[in-house]
């Protein structure tokens, strides 16, 4: 299966992101058009903080219109690499400094139309937390939580960042041993 692409137009170009739009066609020779939105690469941490609990953030998500629970994350630097990103990001967002980071996967958020590549990380932190540096535009509120507040957060539907989801799973493969 494969696309060649015909055309491609750049409709804008941001500071995090990019629209395309694309003529293709398809093996069978159909013509399509795909809107497609280039992200930079991102790391999202899933971090477990000096007390055992795990460290997730609350913040207003303009594109849903409500605050989400969800793990520490950020786009990679130019040339950073996504351990790199994970480890700053947790210091700038909690506070906390990472002491064993562990990668546990990628994913793709939306791949039928963003090409944003979030590598996933698991943390173990350690205490006590010192001074954040979130960016200008960013409020947030560290949200400390057990394994089963995380759980029953998770089953109850309130926990709905699918990067949240992702790490907890492979975290709960690769890294607890379920």
């Amino acid at each position: 299966m494969h696309e060649k692409t015909l055309s491609r137009q750049i409709v804008y170009d941001g500071r995090i992101l990019r629209l395309e739009v694309q003529e293709v066609e398809l093996a069978d020779g159909t013509r399509a058009v795909r809107e497609l939105i280039r992200h930079a690469p991102a790391a999202a941490v899933l971090a477990r903080g000096p007390d055992g609990r795990f460290l997730f953030v609350r913040q207003y998500r303009k594109a849903v219109d409500q605050a989400v629970l969800e793990i520490v994350a950020g786009i990679c630097e130019p040339g950073e690499a996504p351990a790199a990103t994970a480890a700053r990001e947790l210091r700038e967002e909690t506070g906390y400094t990472a002491t064993r980071l562990v990668e546990l996967g990628a994913a793709f958020a939306t791949p039928g139309y963003v090409d944003e590549r979030i590598t996933l990380f698991y943390a173990e932190a350690a205490g006590p937390a010192g001074p954040t540096d979130r960016d200008a535009d960013e409020r947030l509120e560290v949200v400390p939580l057990t394994a089963g507040e995380f759980e029953r957060r998770l089953r109850s539907g309130e926990i709905q960042d699918a990067k949240t989801m992702a790490a907890w799973l492979l975290y709960e493969k690769k890294v607890h041993g379920h």
